[in-house]
């Protein structure tokens, strides 16, 4: 049961406190990421922890993948405000349990659970951006859910890393409480739209699969050059030679400003979201993933892989609004539980796709080469398209 619809105007604190409820899921994973050799060391002892323990960190994501259409669906049946309180609530509940926890598998089952709840906050963030404002304001504030989050994995490492080291491997899982006061924040701030209720029609009609499933399938595929560089920054740089961890972490600092930078880029030029933005990123990701197996040294390399980001970050928000554009607000919901869906379930996968295709090719290098070639195509492909179909209507 949908409750009251408030016909208000949105404005900077809903979409602040938007923000923040974005970068929650993303907390779930990179702040865990200083204690993984504490956790791994404890559990060394359980048979599969080498496994186990890093998947305990990664389920979140692929919870997130598998829950989120089902998020979205509830949210367009039931409302969006409720939801979103309630799932505040249990991201803390469940995500400080692991520090009262000693059994590696309990804390598996609890990270699951969050996972859960992850998937209905991360897709009512973006289904209320997209619920709470329209056209260029739209658009604002998508490119500022990307680049905060970029910004926000940062600050968090740190912080997980600063906790761990005073408070061990349990440190970080303190950081979760903070979902209990933004909780409070967004009962007294978010408003319930006035959304299916103007459009009782649309609400009836089928759901536009032809058009978002191609859309989720992109996004996918963006996901995958996004964190596969993330993911991968490591190996990535010692091709050039032996690489400090300080090294490693000072460069994925960089990449994620870049990210940071390209959505940013994309807010100065939304008016053309959909294929031609697209077209620019992916033959920016191409050309940073030939520069990073060509480039000579480790700082070229670091720079082409900066490079990649900086085109990610510019197609993540441009499929997002692209996505968000195609879709009536009564089935808003569904459609962006299917993008977050796809996104996340490229955050799960990247590391698997791109350890195939280096048995494939028979190395990282060519591989990584695999994916500039592929990105090029993809941004010929979407230029033609650009040029055959109108832009979309805001």
């Amino acid at each position: 049961m949908i409750e009251k619809q408030e016909a208000r105007e949105a404005g900077k604190p809903q979409g602040f406190i938007l923000l923040a409820t974005a970068v929650l899921p993303i907390m779930a994973i990179v702040s865990l990421i200083p204690v993984l050799p504490l956790l791994l060391g404890e559990f060394a002892g359980v048979p599969g922890s080498e496994f186990l323990v890093p998947m305990a960190l990664t389920i979140p994501a692929l919870c997130v993948a598998l829950f989120s259409p089902v998020a979205g669906w509830l949210s367009d049946r039931i409302g969006r405000k409720q939801m979103m309180i309630w799932s505040l609530v249990l991201y803390a509940a469940f995500g400080i349990l692991p520090w009262f926890l000693d059994d590696l598998f309990q804390i598996i089952a609890a990270r699951f659970a969050l996972g859960v709840v992850e998937a209905v906050i991360m897709t009512l963030a973006t289904v209320l951006i997209g619920d709470y404002f329209a056209g260029e304001r739209r658009e604002r504030w998508i490119a500022l859910q990307i680049a905060v989050g970029s910004v926000a994995a940062i600050v968090l490492i740190a912080i997980g890393g600063v906790l761990g080291e005073l408070l061990g491997s349990r440190g970080p899982f303190l950081l979760y409480l903070l979902a209990l006061p933004i909780a409070l924040i967004a009962a007294i701030g978010l408003f319930e739209p006035a959304r299916a209720a103007a459009e009782p029609a649309l609400a009836k009609q089928a759901f536009p699969f032809r058009v978002i499933l191609p859309l989720a399938a992109i996004t996918f595929g963006v996901g995958i050059i996004f964190y596969t560089v993330t993911v991968q920054l490591g190996p990535i740089l010692e091709a050039s030679g032996p690489v400090s961890p300080a090294q490693i972490g000072l460069f994925g600092a960089l990449c994620n400003v870049a990210v940071a930078i390209g959505s940013f880029a994309f807010h100065r030029s939304s008016k053309s979201a959909g294929p031609k933005l697209l077209s620019v990123g992916l033959a920016v990701a191409s050309l940073g993933y030939a520069g990073v197996v060509l480039a000579p040294g480790l700082f070229a390399k670091a720079g082409f892989a900066a490079l990649v980001c900086f085109g990610s970050g510019l197609m993540l928000p441009n499929m997002l609004a692209w996505a968000m554009r195609s879709l009536p607000a009564a089935m808003r919901g569904r459609g962006m539980g299917l993008w977050t869906g796809s996104f996340f379930l490229a955050q799960f996968l990247a590391p698997l796709v791109l350890a195939a295709f280096s048995g494939l090719a028979g190395s990282l290098s060519q591989a990584l080469m695999i994916y500039a070639f592929a990105a090029g195509i993809g941004a010929v492909l979407a230029m033609f398209s650009a040029r055959s179909k109108p832009r979309l209507a805001t």
